[in-house]
């Protein structure tokens, strides 16, 4: 039993530790143009909405999810927590964020193309893993 709950814990470290995800809007729009890739806003309440830790689950914890967003995106979480410390100027930059895409819904998913475009938004998370998650990112990339 305690081997398990450890593997759960450095499994959990290691998703927070991976460098895939930013949480600087500005630095990732650069980087998409730099690399023309698109951009992903994951706005999220990772400690609290049950669809969030979902979707954080059956799609972003998962390989195959790394392997697409390396090649085609650059993804920012955008997290609303209610129990994890987050810093007040990322509070501010996050709600400033969700004002201007008009968030109001957990999850809500938005693709921008290289110079900040917006093509698609997804509210709530509707099952379907990696595989119907990289439908919506093909389907509507431009």
């Amino acid at each position: 039993m305690k081997h398990a709950i450890l593997f759960l814990l450095l499994g959990t470290l290691s998703l927070q530790a991976s460098d895939l995800w930013s949480t600087n809007y500005d630095e990732s729009l650069k980087k998409a143009a730099t690399e023309n890739r698109m951009v992903l806003l994951e706005f999220t309440g990772s400690d609290w909405c049950p669809p969030c830790k979902k979707q954080a689950t059956d799609v972003f914890a998962q390989p195959a999810f790394e392997e697409f967003a390396s090649a085609n995106l650059v993804p920012v979480k955008l997290d609303f927590p209610r129990r994890a410390e987050q810093s007040e100027e990322q509070k501010a930059a996050n709600q400033a964020l969700a004002q201007k895409y008009k968030v109001d819904a957990y999850p809500t998913l938005i693709l921008l193309d290289s110079k900040g475009a917006e093509l698609a938004r997804q509210s709530g998370y509707g099952g379907g893993g990696v595989p119907a998650f990289i439908e919506w990112v093909n389907k509507n990339k431009k």
